[in-house]
């Protein structure tokens, strides 16, 4: 009876392990596909430029003068760098077979996952305000619609703020698997779930 009772927690261990795996994989996968998703968006904001001869007058719309979009573009390179960083980390832990979190590192991944996560949402989303008085303009203010000027200008923007909510989503996501992360090392043995 004693090796019945054993035999089913090996099994249990090794179904733990292949979703430990399928976990690490997946956070491994997001992680990497954010960082293209970053770099893509930083790219297409940050080299984002349109001259027009309005009236006579030479002018050129670029990112630098919207400083939403400066922002977006630099907390794009932060995502871009730390996704780098913990891609990296998850593909060690998978080819090590270790978990490499203690409570503290995760404690801090948790922290960094959620600040980042909040952090480029915000941006997104100011720059996303941004364009939509570049588009729809502000009659109250007499702001006009400088996309009826610059439309090249705003498209790319758009492509850009696209890929930002993109890169969002799965920040959202990873910050839900690095809490995951977290809180399972504290577990439930010994204690009632109920």
């Amino acid at each position: 009876m004693g090796g019945e009772g054993e035999a089913v927690e090996v099994i249990g261990q090794k179904k733990v392990m292949v979703v430990e795996r399928r976990l690490k994989t997946g956070e491994a996968l997001l992680r990497f596909a954010m960082l293209a998703l970053a770099i893509l968006s930083a790219v297409r904001v940050a080299t984002d430029k349109q001259t027009r001869d309005i009236f006579g007058i030479h002018k050129t719309a670029k990112f630098t003068d919207v400083k939403a979009l400066l922002v977006l573009v630099v907390m794009n390179g932060i995502v871009a760098s730390y996704s780098f960083v913990r891609g990296l980390i998850c593909v060690l832990s998978l080819y090590t077979g270790s978990s490499v979190l203690s409570k503290p590192l995760a404690w801090l991944f948790f922290g960094f996952d959620q600040t980042i996560a909040y952090l480029i949402l915000g941006a997104a989303a100011a720059a996303t305000e941004s364009a939509y008085l570049a588009k729809r303009g502000q009659s109250e203010f007499q702001w006009i619609k400088v996309c009826d000027f610059y439309g090249k200008f705003c498209n790319q923007i758009g492509e850009g703020l696209v890929s930002a909510f993109f890169v969002s989503l799965c920040m959202i996501t990873v910050s839900g698997m690095s809490a995951y992360n977290l809180f399972r090392l504290y577990g439930t043995k010994g204690k009632s779930i109920h």
